[in-house]
C-alpha cells in the first residue's frame, strides 16, 4: 500500500454567488484537472441570515451534475419540470442536470440562524452530457455510518467503503463521497484506489494529512516548552488537501479532532467549456445551450 502524498494546500476563497450569498469557494472555474471529474466545490457555512437568505433564483443547468449536502438549516429547492422539495440537516440532493433544467435553491436558517452545507459539481461525460435530467434526493436516515474501533465514523453518501454502500448510485465517473471523523490525536489511514483523483476538505478541527515519514512540506522550527524543536504544520477549517497518486492516504488528528469530506473519483481526462452552470465539451456546444435558452428550447421535454 503507499500513501498518496499532498501536493498542496489551498485556503477557500470568499466569494458572492446568486442573488447575494456569501459563501466561500474551494476551487472551481479555470483549470480544475487536479480535481477531475469534479469541476467545483462551494462551502456555504453561514451564521448570519442576510449572508445567505437572498439564494440562488432561477439559474439553468446542463451537463453537470450538483450534489448538494446539508449540515444546518434547510434549502427549498423546485425546478422548471414541476419537482419540488426540501433538503434538512444531514440530507443530501444529487441532481443530474444533464440535456438542461431551470433549478432554484432558496436557504433558510435553523433556530439559531444557521445555514451550514456545501454544494460540489461533478462533471458528466461527452456522451451523457445531454441524458434525461434526473434527482436523488436523499433524507439523512439512508445514509449509512460506519465506525471503526478507535471512534473515526465515516457516513457514506455514494460509493462503497467499509462494508458499506451509499445510497447515491448510477452516477458517472464512480465517485466516493464521504464525510469523515476522526477522533483526537488519532491516526488513521483511508483507501482511496489509485484510479481515483482524491481531495479533502476540512471543516471542523485539524489535521495532518501527511505520512509520519514524509511530512508535507518542510518541518519548522518552534519552541515547546522552552525548547526549539521542529513541528509539523496542521490544516484546518476550510482547507482543501489536494492528494497525489497513491491508494491510501494517512490522517493524523489534532488535539480537537477533525471532520472532512473525502471526495474521490475517476477522471473522465474531457475537454471542457464552461459558462457558468452550463458545462460542455466544446465551445459550440455553449454556443448552442445560448441559443436554447433564447428560444425557449432549453429544456427537452
Amino acid at each position: 500500500m503507499s500513501i498518496r502524498p499532498v501536493k498542496r494546500v489551498d485556503q477557500s476563497r470568499p466569494t458572492m454567488e446568486g442573488a447575494g450569498v456569501r459563501l466561500r469557494r474551494a476551487f472551481g472555474f479555470g483549470d480544475t484537472s487536479d480535481f477531475d471529474p469534479f469541476l467545483m466545490m462551494d462551502d456555504f457555512r453561514g451564521d448570519r441570515p442576510e449572508d445567505y437568505q437572498a439564494g440562488f433564483p432561477w439559474h439553468p443547468h446542463r451537463g453537470i451534475e450538483t450534489i448538494t449536502y446539508v449540515l444546518a438549516g434547510a434549502v427549498d429547492h423546485g425546478d422548471s419540470l414541476g419537482n419540488r422539495g426540501k433538503l434538512g440537516a444531514g440530507d443530501v440532493q444529487w441532481m443530474t442536470a444533464g440535456s438542461g433544467i431551470m433549478h432554484q435553491e432558496m436557504p433558510t436558517g435553523d433556530a439559531k440562524g444557521r445555514m451550514h452545507g456545501f454544494q460540489l459539481w461533478a462533471n458528466l461525460p461527452a456522451k451523457l452530457k445531454m441524458t434525461k435530467p434526473r434527482y436523488q434526493d436523499v433524507p439523512a436516515t439512508a445514509i449509512p455510518e460506519v465506525a471503526d474501533d478507535d471512534g473515526t465514523k465515516v457516513r457514506v453518501i455514494c460509493g462503497d467503503f467499509w462494508g458499506k454502500t451509499g445510497p447515491v448510485d448510477g452516477v458517472a465517473a464512480e465517485p466516493r463521497y464521504l464525510d469523515v471523523t476522526v477522533p483526537a490525536g488519532k491516526r488513521k489511514r483511508l483507501k482511496v484506489e489509485d484510479f481515483r483523483q482524491a481531495f479533502a476538505y476540512i471543516f471542523e478541527g485539524s489535521a495532518d494529512f501527511s505520512d509520519a515519514s514524509a511530512p508535507f512540506g518542510v518541518l519548522r522550527e518552534a519552541e515547546v516548552n522552552g525548547e526549539e524543536t521542529l513541528v509539523r504544520d496542521r490544516v484546518g477549517n476550510r482547507s482543501l488537501v489536494v492528494f497525489g497518486a497513491g491508494d491510501e492516504i494517512s490522517v493524523q488528528a489534532g488535539e480537537e479532532g477533525v471532520r472532512f469530506l473525502l471526495v474521490s473519483g475517476r477522471p473522465l481526462r474531457e475537454p471542457i467549456a464552461w459558462h457558468g452552470p452550463i458545462v460542455m465539451n466544446t465551445q459550440d456546444q455553449i454556443r448552442q445551450a445560448m441559443m436554447d435558452l433564447r428560444d425557449g428550447s432549453f429544456i427537452k421535454r
